[in-house]
Order: C-alpha cells, then structure tokens, then sequence
C-alpha cells in the first residue's frame, strides 16, 4: 500500500524531471575552485537521477540567460560571496526561478560570521565569546586588551568567508595585528574568537533531520582550508565517538542553530567542544561542499542515502510544500 504521503513525493520528483535544471557553480568567490567540483559532482548525481540538467558558471554566464535557457528551477552550488550570502537568491526571486537552500536572509545571515554569532549569543545557543573588529576603528584599539579579555588567544576570522579562508590563531599582539591585517584583505569586520581547545565536529541538515555526526581530526592547529581540501592526514568519524545521549543533544543543537539563522532545506553546522564538555557552535553553512568525498555526502551515506539521492532530495526540498 503506497501512501499518500509516499505519492506525493513520487509526484513531485516526477514534475521535477519535466523541468530544465540549471546548477549554478564556479562564480567569483575565493572559494571558486571548490565550487566547480561541487558543481560537476552534483549536475552528474542529478543526471543519473534521471533529471534534464545545465551547468552555468556564473563567472562567465549572467543570470538572465537562465530565462533564455527555459530553465524552470536552479540548483545552487556556488560557494562563499555571490552564491551563499543571499545576493544569487535575491535574483533568482527577482527572475522568479524557484532554487536550493535557505532564502535571501537565511543566506545572508549565516553567512555573516558576526551576524550569526550575535543571533546565537541572543537565543541562547552555546558559542564562544568573541569580539568584532571594523577596518575603519582598527589602528584605535588596544589588541593587548582584547586578547587579553578574549583569554590571551583568539581565532582571527573575516565576517564573509568560508572554506577557513583568510582565518589565523593569534596569541601575541604581534600576531593578531597580522592575522587582523591579513584578514582584512578580506573583509572589512573581522570576528575574533575565543580559542576552543576541543575536538570539531559537523552536523549536516537535510529538511528537519539532522544526519549522523562527523568527528573531524586534523594535525594541524586547526582545521584550515588546507585540511579540508587538499591534505590526506584529515581523518573523518562518522559514526563519530560520541555517547548516543551526547550526539543525540548535538543534533538538536545543530538543528536549533539552523533554525535561529533562518537557514532552510539543506546545510551544515560546525560546532567544537570544549575541555569543559561544553558545546561551542562556530558557525551554520547553507552551501556546504559537494563534492562525492564532502562532509555531508559522508554523512547521508552513514544515514542510507547514496550521492544521487542526496542531491535529488535536496531538489526536492525546493519544491514549496
């Protein structure tokens, strides 16, 4: 007996494969490289799920073609600036395209570090304390003071960046006023972090599910982008090392964090813990690689979904209910 819900969703996916859909990658973002693969790993997952797909790079193609192409819905791959702060999703609302993932405040506001941190210090959630740095302001502060009220050692992060990019530790005024110029290249606010001595973990999101808990460990300092994309002593947990009772509390957590930031459909929170045990949200990533080896494949795949589910299931949370 096929439910009614069960049919629904075969319906839905059936109207999706009469539609053209485009999956935007590339772009200008620092994080164009990673776009591109994430791009191509799902335009092939769509492929063989049997939907009529186009690849755009957007660096090269503008927006308005999409309307030429008959594209009828957009599957959002692009990374950082452009693509993951709400400017792309403003515009396809604006050329009435439906598209993936969180709308144009969900967007913006996870991915502005600073933002984000102040939406989760206001509901509640568990972050670390942290401080903000404006460009302008800059040469008037007293690094020596902040550092020092911050616990002597700070993570350096510009506001809108992804992929750990432009992102240093600092514990002498020598080199956070280092770590702050080079961050500044940039971004004009930087968000500086209380450093969190404690293992990282990853929740991905799909819809209103947390997926399976990722530990990640790394040799370096901390995970940076060369860890995450180009080094193979990163190790990946999942199922991860944590008690049923502490990863269940994780999820929920994750998903609250999701929520606060107005993030939507799919996407992943990072989060530490502390050497008190404490959890210490980072930050809520509503364009998370996509790559076949990425975090959350690695996670859906622990859950039961292969690559080309995966992606099928985020079209179809694009699908207005």
């Amino acid at each position: 007996m096929v439910s009614a819900w069960q049919s629904s969703i075969a319906d839905s996916l059936a109207q999706l494969k009469q539609e053209k859909i485009a999956v935007l990658y590339g772009g200008n973002s620092a994080e164009r490289e990673v776009s591109l693969n994430s791009g191509q790993a799902i335009a092939k997952g769509l492929e063989q799920a049997g939907f009529d797909v186009v690849l755009i790079d957007t660096k090269f193609v503008p927006l308005t073609d999409l309307l030429s192409k008959k594209v009828k819905r957009v599957f959002i791959a692009l990374h950082g600036r452009g693509g993951e702060d709400g400017c792309v999703q403003g515009a396809l609302e604006y050329l009435g395209i439906p598209y993936t993932g969180s709308n144009v405040l969900g967007s913006s506001l996870s991915m502005d570090k600073v933002r984000s941190k102040q939406i989760f210090k206001a509901c509640g959630l568990p972050t670390a304390a942290f401080a903000v740095v404006n460009k302008a302001d800059f040469a008037q502060l007293s690094l020596a003071n902040i550092l020092a009220d911050l616990g002597g050692r700070v993570m350096v992060k510009p506001a809108n960046e992804g992929s750990s990019i432009g992102m240093a530790q600092a514990q002498t005024v020598e080199q956070l006023h280092n770590a702050l110029i080079e961050a500044f290249g940039f971004d004009q606010q930087v968000l500086l972090e209380a450093w969190i001595d404690g293992p990282e973990y990853t929740v991905a999101i799909l819809g209103d599910q947390a997926l399976p808990v990722i530990h990640m460990e790394t040799p370096h300092e901390f995970y940076d982008y060369e860890a995450k994309y180009q080094s193979t002593s990163t190790q990946y947990h999942c199922p991860c090392d944590l008690s049923e009772r502490d990863e269940n509390e994780l999820k929920t957590l994750s998903v609250k964090a999701f929520n606060a930031t107005g993030a939507r459909g799919w996407g992943r929170v990072d989060i530490m813990r502390n050497n008190k045990g404490e959890w210490q949200i980072l930050e809520v990533n509503t364009v998370p690689g996509m790559t076949e080896t990425s975090l959350v494949p690695k996670a859906a795949k622990v859950f039961g979904l292969n690559f080309s589910e995966l992606v099928t299931q985020i079209l179809r949370l694009s699908v207005k209910e």
